[in-house]
């Protein structure tokens, strides 16, 4: 490790039982339906590994149930059986592969699963679920809390460094502990200290099986922001006695998802609920991990460095850029590609069924589909537009020797400005480096392996230029995104680049039939033809594609970034199997 990062609390190591972790970084557990299927398991290693590489000191795995009856949605995660801990190996050893560390994360969904066998504390339902659960007998609680040990066991078998148990957002653990939805009358309700039981036992039990050095993080529902939950006092008291039934990490929850109170939407304020961790951290004698809103290397240094917490959890973050940590280890924060707080493609996904991603990095979760590597042969290539697809476009920039990146910014002209679109070179983002700069809308250029020539760097540096004038000329291919921020007038000024002409622009603003856009730019002796619009892409007549760029030249094409197969290529294209494609 650099003596001289500016990270240093960060980036040093901590001890927990028998585990070592190589920073204070945790991903934290997001589920992304890569953990309910055994055919995605290789999807799930890969999506795992790939952090694991990007320097995170452990990573949590989304939530597996100890039941059937603790099952998210029907046929959802679980680990029950040796034969799934075996098919787990792949997941550990790709993580231990790359010098991380990683937990699995045991979860029980309680009145929050989506199944009609649900079960929880009492019958009362959820208000985001259309199921009612059965309240669990009394032989019931007590099986429960065994099966949340022995997934713990078969996590262990399965080479996890690591079990985090999940009382927090309001599932099962969260549903006994809240008189809101524990009205029972046995020994696991009627009164605080009886609702507690449930999760002493459930740590108790786990440490009994696992043994006295495998680390078990416990996830704690700070502040449950609903009406008849825990009070602070509760939650204090709840603290202590998990840590004497044998936790070793305390992991900070915020509020329940039927919660109505915002807790990690982008309006929500950096860093908004450190206070209340910096309470708990005061009490306890074991380390506590902060969560929620932290997204810089900077604020999650702060956070170390004062004192609020002993590590930081940064799920979403990690989903956006997977070399987060890496880049802030060799001082180049600014390159993250920063998560931006907005849930479109993550929990969005996750709660209408469909795989999880993220609207800055497309590839999170396809990492073993949008496989990008180097071109046999380099090309001067700007990507304009695109946003999250322009990142995706980047990241393999910097595999070889001479890799070069370069970032236009688009700023979208206010509703009341009068002035031209500027367009200019972002800031940080220099010759000799990787720099990636833009955001929404951003002009992205390619360069790297696909080559563009110092001097030509050199030329457009800090360059500020208006609407009938674009730092296109030293690109040999153009490829145009026409998304919501490259308007008419912006398309049209590329025309006017000497040496570029647009021959043919369609579909800027296409009707909710056409399921694609189509630009096709003549430059330098070449003409491409651009067909952009992933799933992620804010217009719904526009979804259905990662990526597909292809060429309407003869000869023989070479892949730039391999995308979902099936999509249909654009008219003149060269392969019709859905990959990015250029001559």
């Amino acid at each position: 490790m650099n003596d001289h990062s500016p990270y240093p609390h960060l980036l040093s190591p901590l001890t927990l039982g028998n585990l070592t972790l190589r920073n204070r970084v945790v991903m934290g557990s997001m589920h992304t339906g890569l953990e309910d299927a055994p055919w995605d398991v290789p999807k799930l290693a890969a999506y795992v590994g790939e952090r694991a590489k990007g320097g995170t000191g452990l990573i949590v795995t989304g939530g597996y149930a100890p039941t059937r009856r603790g099952w998210l949605k029907p046929f959802a995660s679980e680990l029950t059986t040796r034969l799934q801990a075996m098919r787990h190996r792949q997941v550990t050893d790709a993580v231990h592969d790359e010098g991380g560390a990683i937990a699995l994360q045991v979860l029980h969904a309680g009145r929050y699963g989506y199944t009609p066998i649900s079960v929880s504390a009492s019958s009362r339902k959820s208000p985001i679920t259309p199921f009612k659960p059965s309240a669990l007998s009394t032989k019931g609680v007590d099986r429960t809390a065994t099966a949340f040990a022995h997934t713990a066991a078969l996590a262990q078998r399965a080479g996890y460094d690591a079990v985090e148990v999940m009382g927090s957002e309001g599932y099962l653990i969260n549903q006994f502990l809240a008189a809101r939805t524990n009205d029972r009358t046995d020994a696991w309700g009627g009164s605080a200290e009886k609702r507690m039981r449930f999760p002493v036992e459930v740590v108790r039990r786990t440490r009994e099986l696992v043994g006295p050095d495998l680390p078990i993080m416990y996830r704690i529902s700070l502040l449950d922001l609903v009406e008849g939950g825990q009070t602070w006092d509760e939650v204090l008291e709840l603290a202590h006695r998990v840590v004497e039934a044998g936790a070793t990490v305390l992991n900070t929850g915020i509020g329940w998802h039927e919660a109505r109170v915002p807790t990690i939407i982008t309006q929500v304020p950096r860093g908004a609920w450190l206070s209340a961790t910096a309470r708990l951290k005061a009490e306890v004698s074991v380390p506590v991990c902060a969560s929620n809103r932290i997204n810089t290397p900077e604020l999650a240094e702060q956070v170390l460095s004062d004192g609020t917490a002993d590590l930081v959890s940064m799920a979403r973050p990690l989903l956006a850029d997977p070399f987060f940590v890496n880049k802030a280890a060799e001082d180049r924060a600014d390159e993250i590609n920063t998560c931006i707080a907005c849930n479109q493609a993550c929990l969005d996904h996750v709660f209408q069924n469909k795989k999880a991603s993220c609207l800055v990095n497309p590839r999170a979760g396809r990492e073993t589909t949008l496989v990008l590597s180097p071109t046999r042969t380099k090309r001067s290539v700007a990507v304009v537009g695109a946003g999250g697809l322009g990142q995706l476009l980047l990241q393999p920039v910097g595999q070889g020797s001479d890799g070069r990146v370069e970032g236009l910014d688009h700023r979208q002209r206010a509703a009341h400005d009068e002035g031209p679109h500027a367009v200019g070179l972002v800031p940080g983002t220099e010759p000799d480096g990787a720099g990636v700069g833009g955001g929404r809308g951003a002009f992205l250029l390619l360069l790297g392996q696909l080559g563009c020539g110092s001097g030509d760097l050199a030329r457009h540096q800090r360059l500020e230029v208006g609407p009938r004038d674009a730092t296109v000329g030293c690109f040999g291919d153009l490829l145009v995104h026409p998304g919501r921020f490259l308007d008419a007038e912006l398309a049209g000024a590329l025309g006017d680049v000497e040496g570029v002409g647009v021959t043919h622009l369609q579909g800027l603003h296409p009707p909710p039939q056409q399921r694609k856009a189509q630009t096709e730019v003549e430059g330098s002796g070449h003409q491409l033809a651009a067909v952009v619009g992933g799933p992620l892409d804010p217009r719904p007549e526009l979804r259905g594609c990662e990526l597909s760029v292809t060429s309407g030249v003869p000869g023989p094409p070479r892949t730039v970034a391999r995308s979902r197969p099936g999509f249909p290529a654009s008219r003149g294209s060269s392969r019709s199997t859905g990959c990015a494609t250029a001559h």
